[in-house]
């Protein structure tokens, strides 16, 4: 509940600088952040988390750091990466995003790039990674530890620096948050670099403020709100949310930093929302299906029954219409035989989950929304900050990325290409005046996607200008399309449709680590077998047939190889964000393409 009568209408124009003392105003008792120690679930209350940022921010103060100065932050999502954040914004310093699973290499050109002063880190792996490095980083003086195992002789624990921030006068903080200008630059975020080396891409308080204000007046996140956050904060799709959490009084409820905990997470931490990315609900998805028809039987007839009727409610709701009595009355009796079961995954108080970052296939978002859960798609990018348009929870189309958000404009090239124009659009890339020129052309972002409106005002993305294959006999293929189809087989991790100057298209395809070892023993074959193993390779044919019915003749894949290895960051085949790098995937295995093309 607020505890002042002002509003944010009535406040002068505000900075993300000054989010959280505005907030600590407002909800002061309220539950801020909340994280797992052993078995318990911890509240930091707005008034608590007030306190340690202003701290903080004073210790920084205190080592010298001067507005405008470059902080980074490389460490997994969790509370200090919060703490962290705040601090250097509301110091008037830039936050610089590195991901934790960046190589030494990757933190050297980021952090040297930047000219980083001080880099908070995570843990001692962290710190030695950068310790590793520090000659290569003139401009790096210090280096703050949220966790470290021991003292550190060559850093400083995050407890240094509050106490360094206690000996100094409170009033030092409401002075940087104020001399905070709207047009100072707020977070340099790095984009992924699926080709040569990433841009950091210059967002100012105006760019994310806005854009905040923009996802609140488009009803992404409401006031109050519990959200469950996995999503790295180093991606500008989490740091959003971040903010968007803290301006309207709510709760960010932290994963334990592992991946098998996220399902049991949810259960306890009852989430109203989850932002989340394709992948996890692709897998969700085609692991339900995969264990319901290993069930087989009356379970297996009772499930799909049951999802029959769902995807009825579901079309009639999405056309605004109510269920008859006997549909509803069908309605609630497949609810408690199947669908509150695919529900209860979540916890028992969801609203909606936000899906970012990627496409999503329609058909995951109408299996869902049969079982009761709404997926909203949305899109953007980090030079948007990183949000263009986006599904609403009462207003929404499946296969489309929703309508713009207010005070953003679109529109396309002749070749269809989109551009789009609007407060929160960033200022330019860092020290890269040509690439600024090249994507900012009248004050209009070129995207690089390819896309479309629709009557109604939703936004249809069709592809990525740079990744469509252009076939010896001509035709134009968007190989996302295809590849997300691929990735809903339970087995599948990652596809690459590679056809470019070639008579047809093929595939690479990588195993699911975590899902083959039951294949494996279903079949009495060994994991590394599998990639050459006939029955994998009919199961993956299967999955390339189903997406093959769904296209014309030319766009269909015609010959497939798999990977005995996943695709990885550590490889070079994969971006910090998890994105295929295509260009380094298809050099690196163009021995086998060329061997699709020839046998």
């Amino acid at each position: 509940m607020r505890a002042s009568t002002e509003t944010a209408a009535t406040r002068p124009p505000a900075t993300i600088a000054s989010l959280l003392s505005l907030a600590a105003a407002d909800y002061p008792d309220a539950p801020a952040l909340r994280h797992k120690v052993g078995e318990r679930w911890l509240d930091e209350s707005y008034a608590e988390l007030e306190v340690a940022v202003r701290e903080l921010s004073l210790g920084l103060v205190d080592l010298g750091l001067e507005p405008g100065d470059r902080a980074a932050i490389v460490a997994e999502t969790r509370p200090e990466w919060t703490h962290a954040d705040l601090a250097i914004l509301s110091a008037g310093l830039v936050s610089v995003s590195v991901y934790p699973t960046n190589s030494a290499d990757e933190c050297s050109y980021v952090l040297g790039h930047s000219e980083a002063r001080v880099a908070f880190v995570e843990d001692d792996e962290q710190l030695a990674k950068v310790l590793a490095i520090t000659e290569q980083l003139p401009p790096l003086e210090w280096i703050v530890v949220m966790a470290p195992s021991g003292p550190a002789a060559q850093a400083l624990s995050i407890e240094d620096l509050r106490a360094r921030g206690r000996g100094r006068d409170q009033a030092e903080w409401s002075a940087r948050i104020a001399a905070v200008d709207p047009d100072d630059p707020c977070a340099f975020i790095y984009t992924s670099g699926t080709t040569g080396p990433p841009k950091g891409c210059v967002l100012t308080h105006r760019n994310l403020q806005a854009m905040t204000d923009m996802a609140t007046e488009h009803g992404l996140i409401e006031e109050g709100e519990v959200v469950y956050l996995f999503l790295p904060l180093a991606h500008a799709f989490a740091l959003i949310v971040q903010f968007l959490v803290l301006s309207l009084g709510g709760t960010i409820a932290y994963w334990e930093r592992d991946r098998t905990k996220i399902v049991p997470n949810l259960a306890e931490v009852r989430p109203t929302t989850f932002p989340s990315v394709p992948r996890v609900f692709e897998k969700a998805h085609a692991t339900v299906l995969a264990r319901v028809r290993a069930e087989g039987g009356a379970r297996e007839r009772i499930f799909f029954w049951a999802l029959g009727v769902g995807r009825r409610v579901s079309a009639l709701e999405r056309e605004g219409r109510r269920p008859g009595a006997l549909l509803r009355a069908r309605h609630a009796l497949a609810d408690h035989l199947a669908l509150r079961k695919v529900r209860g995954v979540f916890g028992d108080r969801l609203r909606k989950c936000v899906s970012g970052a990627a496409p999503i296939p329609i058909e995951v978002l109408e299996f869902f929304h049969a079982c009761g859960v709404k997926v909203l798609d949305m899109y953007g990018l980090t030079e948007t900050a990183p949000g263009v348009a986006a599904n609403q929870p009462h207003r929404f189309r499946f296969g489309s990325v929703g309508t713009p958000f207010p005070r953003m404009e679109v529109r396309f090239a002749d070749d269809g290409e989109l551009l789009v124009r609007g407060p929160n659009v960033f200022e330019g890339y860092y020290k890269d005046e040509q690439a600024t020129r090249a994507a900012l052309v009248d004050g209009w972002l070129h995207t690089g996607d390819l896309g479309s409106l629709d009557g109604e005002g939703f936004l249809h993305i069709t592809g990525r200008k740079k990744d469509i294959i252009v076939t010896a006999g001509g035709k134009n293929v968007a190989p996302s399309k295809l590849e997300s189809g691929l990735r809903e087989s339970r087995w599948v991790s990652e596809a690459l449709v590679v056809g470019d100057h070639r008579p047809y298209l093929v595939a690479l395809v990588t195993l699911d680590a975590e899902q083959t070892p039951a294949f494996a023993e279903q079949h009495g074959l060994d994991v590394a077998e599998l990639a050459a193993s006939e029955p994998m390779r009919a199961e993956v044919q299967r999955a390339i047939d189903a997406v093959n019915a769904g296209v014309g003749r030319v766009e269909q894949i015609k010959r497939f190889l798999i990977l005995p290895g996943d695709m990885t960051q550590e490889g070079g085949e994969l971006t910090p964000t998890l994105k295929v790098r295509r260009g380094a995937v298809a050099d690196k295995y163009m021995p086998e393409l060329e061997r699709l093309y020839d046998g």
